[in-house]
């Protein structure tokens, strides 16, 4: 057989009124779809915020991962029949250890680029805590249960694993290192397992330095292909490097270096990190993320061939041996056309289970939420701000999710029933990163108001600046954020739904740790009580700007 990846690679939510309808339950976003539906396809593939994805092919299907950070539920899995139409199919990581480290908010931390492989008949998945280790989970089927994560490998500082299973079955692990845990960066290393893959031998050798030549290398994927083992590996930068690989006839090396792509003369910064797959009819296809700032790393893909046993990624225009992005290209071939699908972003709230594109900002509490499936509502209970908490930065019961699209508009329609012995409950709508913007309904003895609050630099402990806009007649309101080109945002709210009014001037976005900024909902309280108010929301919607 001609390619060998890690083990035996190569066999290796609600539907809403305002997505359109299909009759096997397919979501098609409104505001951005890759597929062009005449054979071709447009980058990035899916335009929100799954950074440093890595992906691999089991018979006929494609599953990717990417990292998720504190972001709970963690380590989002999608699904693809041709690596251009992608769903939302499960979270491999449903409560994040240490649990109780992971129930504030741990902004940066947590889940970094991790990797999935299939081997012996089971999914696994390889993913880094820089501050704790190399952590295993496991699964029999792609949305079955997964193992409770077991630690690998303890230690700080150790980033970016992937597993590699040789034709002799032994197990190897490619990793980095994080210069902010382990006081050096900028380096490649293997490590030998057990064969099972659970657990370290020996202490791992250094394979590749790139301080000279490619700084800041990391996040390998481990490959063999013809009698050479293969490193693909990001350096230079998260916004402005390449796609490095390495190769070597040994598994320790020496490594010999090659750039498989940069950004050329494209508009596609940084171009690098993610995944080589092959379809069933034997095309190479590699995954990758590019920084756009606020808008997150969002997911492209390249076509990729092999010349002289090195990967040429993305088309090579000049014949310098370097490809370059494609902003649009065929699709792949994999055997039939298969129809057009996006990850869900809207959601009716009409079903018992939370949509998979909602994330906490740390691991959750049963009395955050109530999906009352049978009123059609998400019922989010306001719970009080820890001690300590500056703003919203450090307030863990956000209910987030990713920029789906470079512009959109979403709005969500809310009745809120705080509890009347208390003041300053409080839920709304937020736009998150290290500065955000909030638009909210609060409470108080003499009825409702609307307010708007902006906090810049909340990641610095700044305070949040609140100012009241308006007394409501009652505690039912739409909410509304357009985010326009260039991540700039303008909120307004609605007594009736049909006429809203601008709340606030318009705000920047801004991206949070490591990863993109989010937008969301939140409910709220300063003191502590014997029971806490309800803000009943009856749907989120995300629309083209435009409707």
């Amino acid at each position: 057989m001609k390619y060998l990846y890690s083990s035996i690679l190569i066999i290796s939510f609600s539907i809403n009124a305002f997505a359109q309808q299909l009759p096997d339950n397919r979501y098609i976003s409104k505001v951005w779809v890759s597929d062009q539906g005449n054979g071709t396809y447009r980058n990035p593939v899916i335009n929100a915020d799954y950074s440093d994805p890595d992906a691999i092919r089991v018979g006929d299907d494609f599953y990717m991962i990417a990292s998720s950070f504190d972001a709970i539920p963690g380590l989002p899995i999608l699904h693809s029949k041709d690596l251009v139409n992608w769903k939302i199919i499960g979270h491999a990581l449903n409560r994040q250890p240490p649990f109780v480290h992971f129930e504030k908010t741990q902004h940066g931390n947590g889940v970094w680029a991790p990797a999935i492989r299939y081997h012996n008949g089971e999914f696994y998945i390889y993913y880094p805590d820089p501050d704790f280790g190399i952590y295993l989970t496991k699964a029999k089927t792609i949305t079955g249960e997964w193992s409770a994560p077991k630690l690998v490998i303890s230690g700080k500082g150790l980033i970016d694993p992937c597993p590699f299973w040789d034709e002799d079955g032994k197990a190897y692990l490619a990793y980095a290192y994080a210069g902010s845990r382990a006081g050096i960066k900028s380096v490649l290393a293997v490590m030998a397992l057990t064969n099972d893959g659970l657990k370290a031998r020996g202490t791992g050798q250094i394979v590749y330095d790139g301080h000279e030549l490619d700084p800041t290398i990391e996040g390998p994927k481990f490959y063999k292909r013809d009698g050479y083992y293969y490193l693909f590996a990001p350096a230079g930068g998260v916004s402005t490097g390449w796609q490095l690989i390495l190769r070597s006839k040994s598994i320790y090396g020496p490594y010999e270096r090659k750039v498989a792509m940069d950004q050329g003369k494209s508009a596609v910064n940084g171009p690098h990190q993610g995944a080589w797959v092959n379809t069933q009819t034997g095309e190479d296809w590699f995954l990758h993320f590019q920084d756009k700032d606020a808008y997150g790393r969002v997911v492209h893909l390249q076509p990729m061939k092999w010349i002289n046993n090195w990967p040429v990624i993305g088309v090579d225009a000049d014949g310098d041996g370097k490809g370059e992005p494609v902003i649009t290209y065929k699709k792949p071939n994999v055997g039939k056309v298969y129809p057009i699908e996006t990850p869900v972003e809207s959601d009716e709230f009409g079903t018992s289970k939370l949509g998979l594109q909602w994330q906490w900002q740390a691991n959750p509490q049963s009395t955050w939420l109530f999906t009352d499936a049978a009123k059609g509502l998400l019922k989010l209970y306001t719970a009080k701000v820890p001690d300590g908490a500056k703003n919203l930065w450090d307030v863990p019961n956000l209910l987030l999710q990713k920029f789906p699209a470079d512009e959109f508009m979403a709005t969500t329609k809310l009745n809120f029933k705080p509890n009347p012995k208390l003041e300053n409950e409080k839920t709304g709508l937020v736009v998150m990163g290290r500065s955000y913007a909030q638009i909210s309904i609060k409470g108080k003895k003499d009825g409702f108001y609307l307010m708007y609050g902006v906090c810049q630099n909340a990641d610095k402990e700044k305070t949040e600046n609140e100012k009241e806009i308006a007394k409501l007649k009652t505690g039912s309101v739409y909410l509304k954020v357009k985010v326009l080109p260039g991540s700039k945002c303008q909120f307004s709210y609605s007594e009736d739904g049909m006429s809203f009014i601008n709340a606030g001037d318009e705000f920047q976005a801004t991206a949070g740790q490591w990863i993109g900024a989010k937008i969301g909902i939140f409910a709220i309280r300063d003191t502590q009580t014997n029971d806490s108010g309800i803000a009943e929301y009856d749907w989120f919607r995300v629309q083209a700007l435009k409707e």
